[in-house]
């Protein structure tokens, strides 16, 4: 059974869908959620208070997920094209299932306030693929990283005929980035 809190965040991100947050009222959200709206305050004690509970809910799912998908890849045996892709993937869905990540990813700072989204998978990446590659060089592979968020947040925007496509130009970006050079 959720907490009056996860029951709050809930209604809080289902009435975002459908309407900014500056258009979000504290009782409507409490009413959605089943509470009273004096819960809502003991809760979070303000509006901005419930946008950032929220965005620091949805910026943690996301993050985590994202490294749960490099991690995954990797003891699958993965090669860093993968690895990369498997997060890319993890953005594609993360950005069209929640209208606060895909404002963290690509957008102008809104309501609530997201934390920088891109620099942190940028860092999470980046450690990853040293941690699972350690041949890799860090400066290469956190050129290959940048270059591969950059062209998800292209397919975030302007989507590929399918996420898989999507996600195997990504793999093959990060694998010529990462090639050795020819001799």
């Amino acid at each position: 059974m959720p907490t009056a809190r996860d029951s709050l965040l809930d209604a809080a991100f289902d009435a975002l869908g459908s309407r900014p947050w500056t258009a979000v009222r504290m009782v409507e959200v409490a009413a959605a959620a089943g509470v009273s709206r004096q819960t809502l305050y003991n809760e979070f004690h303000s509006k901005d208070g419930l946008a950032r509970a929220l965005a620091l809910r949805e910026t943690d799912a996301y993050l985590a997920g994202a490294e749960r998908a490099l991690a995954l890849a990797g003891r699958d045996g993965g090669d860093p094209g993968e690895c990369f892709a498997a997060a890319a993937g993890w953005t594609l869905r993360g950005a069209r299932g929640s209208p606060l990540v895909r404002a963290g990813l690509t957008g102008p700072r809104t309501q609530p306030p997201l934390p920088d989204l891109v620099g942190a998978l940028h860092e999470r990446a980046v450690d990853a693929l040293v941690a699972g590659f350690p041949r890799l060089r860090r400066d290469t592979v956190a050129w290959a990283c940048e270059a591969a968020i950059r062209l998800t947040l292209s397919y975030v925007i302007a989507p590929a005929p399918s996420d898989e496509e999507a996600c195997l130009r990504v793999a093959q970006l990060v694998r010529s980035l990462l090639a050795p050079p020819a001799a």
